[in-house]
Order: C-alpha cells, then sequence, then structure tokens
C-alpha cells in the first residue's frame, strides 16, 4: 500500500474515532468569515475544551459510514468544519449558534447528539438550554426549596408561639 493511502486511513480512523468518542459533534459551513472570524471562533471553541478541524468530505463521509452514523453523510458537501466535544454536549452547539448569530456567514448544518445523527433544528433547540452548570443549580434550588420552607415555617411558629407568650 502507498504511504499516501495509509495517511488517508490514518485520518479516517481519527475521525471515526472521534465521532464515536464524541458526547457532541455539530458540523458546520464557513464559507464567506474571514480569517479573525475564524480565528476568534477557534479561540471560543479551545477554551471550551471543544477540538475544532477542518476534514476532507470524503474522509469524513467514510469516518461516519464506519461509526454507523450515515445519515451524516447527506450534509458533508461544500467546505465544513466539524466541532467535537468529548464532556460537554450543550457546549459547542451554544458557542457555535451565538456566534452564527452574530456571524450571519456561519452556517449549521448538522450534528451528532450522543450517538445519534441531529438535524440543524435539533442542535439549535440543544444550544437554547442552558449549561451543564446552570441545570445543576436549578436542581439544586429545587431540592433546597422543601427544606428551605420548612425552615421558614418553623421559625414562623416559634415567632407566634413568643408573641403569644409575652
Amino acid at each position: 500500500m502507498s504511504t499516501v493511502l495509509e495517511a488517508k486511513q490514518a485520518v479516517v480512523g481519527e475521525i471515526t474515532d472521534k465521532l464515536k468518542s464524541a458526547a457532541s459533534v455539530v458540523v458546520v459551513d464557513y464559507r464567506g468569515l474571514n480569517v479573525g472570524q475564524v480565528t476568534e471562533l477557534r479561540k471560543q471553541l479551545r477554551d471550551a475544551g471543544i477540538d475544532f478541524k477542518v476534514y476532507k468530505n470524503s474522509m469524513s463521509r467514510r469516518a461516519a459510514e464506519a461509526a454507523g452514523l450515515e445519515g451524516l453523510s447527506d450534509h458533508l458537501t461544500g467546505p465544513n468544519a466539524i466541532a467535537f466535544s468529548n464532556d460537554d454536549v450543550v457546549a459547542p452547539a451554544k458557542i457555535l449558534n451565538d456566534f452564527a448569530k452574530k456571524n450571519e456567514k456561519l452556517e449549521i448544518k448538522a450534528g451528532v447528539i450522543e450517538g445519534v445523527v441531529a438535524s440543524e433544528t435539533d442542535i439549535k433547540a440543544l444550544a437554547e438550554l442552558p449549561s451543564r452548570e446552570g441545570l445543576l443549580s436549578m436542581l439544586l434550588s429545587v431540592l433546597q426549596a422543601p427544606m428551605r420552607n420548612f425552615a421558614l415555617a418553623t421559625k414562623a411558629v416559634a415567632e407566634q408561639k413568643e408573641e403569644q407568650g409575652a
């Protein structure tokens, strides 16, 4: 086998591994963005721990098929960049959606959410969810509410008893 073919197979293997291990993947069309805008987008994604790469579509399609994500292949046309997040499911969708609102040239095409191919609409809906930290704070607030209400009721009863006794 030639070294070129081996190199291509290695890239397909790399993409396949990333698709299989990622919590979420977002495919975007970055056509029309200037270098400064792309650099700013890469910085935002890198700061969030998200891998953002440009691959050849033919290799990405092969990797998608190898990962069992055939539906993603339909969206791999034109100039694409792919954001991979291993930890936070919401982060890439949120960052890319916010960036797309400010820069109309960036177009979200599709993605993968925990192993399931997702449409543009699904990715945008995911982006509107609160962050993991926001969801955890909401959960803690809900869990603390009964205890806080019980404490307030106990305090009110104690104050009422004090007033009656005085």
